[in-house]
């Protein structure tokens, strides 16, 4: 099967052996997928991943034990876990020490034509979500998942720094909510895709009066992101943590003590609510696509994702139902 696969290096190959899903586990044949972040840490050497990387994706169920799957277009959660540790039995199985993450962890991932999952992983898509929208599934269940984490008064002052894909999705939600969000950013063409739905912008370069919020949302995906957003936290504030980087940063921990801070790291999320809100509509997804890619071009999609100002770039990389290389 075609596939990107990243050995220290990221390749375009055609010869990749198509996956065989083990017991519960169901073959789905991938018709898009998403570049995020993630993915271009783990290039960097983030997790040191090798394989397939890439977990946005959504696509059809091709084969499986239980014959109510086949044929059922899917999104499917990134965490595949033992079920039987103690994180699994007390509720923290994305926290599973055993577990694999689908390409990036000792799973390959979706930047291929199929992939496997657990059948217990998987969420059928609304009839109503286009696969365009659908592939964002993954990304907004992790905005949600600051709402489980961090109980939110209504017009709570909510500053989110970062006008990335992740940034976009977490202020729609944190705005839908009831807080007053703000969302920080370098780029005007980006803020304006949400500021249309209420939320207020503001370009960082003019940030210098800002006054800091009772929650800040990092996800700038840069280490002066991550600065600037412990600046804006007030005392006894709570500074949520969504970016991974593969190197490492500092932090003025004394600080932290001192403010009263608390630190939230903040990662996957909750699918049944993000599909809600694709299905009504209540998020803005698809104007978030920059560009489309083959995945016979994957190479040179991983160089646009890099570009500045870009935001979700997508792998179109179905294949035809049974083909086998």
């Amino acid at each position: 099967m075609k596939a990107l696969l990243f050995d220290g290096n990221l390749h375009y190959r055609r010869d990749v052996p198509r996956p065989r899903p083990a017991a519960e586990e169901a073959l789905v044949r991938v018709r898009l997928a998403g570049i995020c972040r993630t993915d271009l840490e783990i290039t960097q050497g983030y997790m040191g991943f090798q394989g397939i990387p890439g977990h946005e994706f959504v696509g059809v169920v091709e084969a499986c034990d239980d014959p109510h799957w086949v044929g059922v277009r899917v999104v499917g959660e990134i965490n595949c876990v033992c079920g039987s540790c103690q994180s699994c039995r007390t509720g923290r199985a994305r926290h599973c020490p055993h577990r694999t993450v689908l390409g990036i962890a000792r799973r390959h991932g979706a930047f291929a034509e199929y992939l496997c999952l657990p059948v217990e992983n998987l969420h059928a898509v609304p009839e109503a979500v286009p696969d365009e929208a659908a592939v964002f599934t993954e990304p907004l269940a992790a905005a949600f998942r600051i709402l489980e984490q961090v109980e939110l008064g209504r017009g709570e002052r909510v500053l989110v720094v970062g006008d990335g894909k992740l940034g976009l999705l977490i202020a729609q939600v944190m705005h839908q909510h009831g807080a007053a969000v703000t969302l920080m950013g370098h780029h005007p063409g980006k803020l304006a895709l949400v500021a249309a739905s209420g939320i207020e912008t503001v370009l960082e370069e003019k940030a210098s009066g800002l006054v800091p919020a009772d929650v800040v949302v990092e996800c700038s995906g840069t280490p002066a992101g991550f600065q600037r957003a412990r600046a804006l936290v007030t005392p006894q504030g709570r500074l949520i943590l969504k970016s991974t980087f593969a190197s490492a940063l500092e932090m003025d921990l004394s600080a932290v003590v001192v403010d009263e801070l608390t630190l939230v790291g903040s990662r996957c999320g909750p699918f049944a609510p993000a599909l809600a809100a694709l299905r009504e509509k209540r998020v803005v997804v698809t104007s978030l696509i920059s560009a489309v890619y083959p995945v016979e071009r994957g190479i040179e999609a991983f160089e646009r994702a890099r570009e500045k100002g870009t935001l979700k770039v997508l792998l179109s990389v179905a294949a035809a139902p049974g083909k086998s290389d």
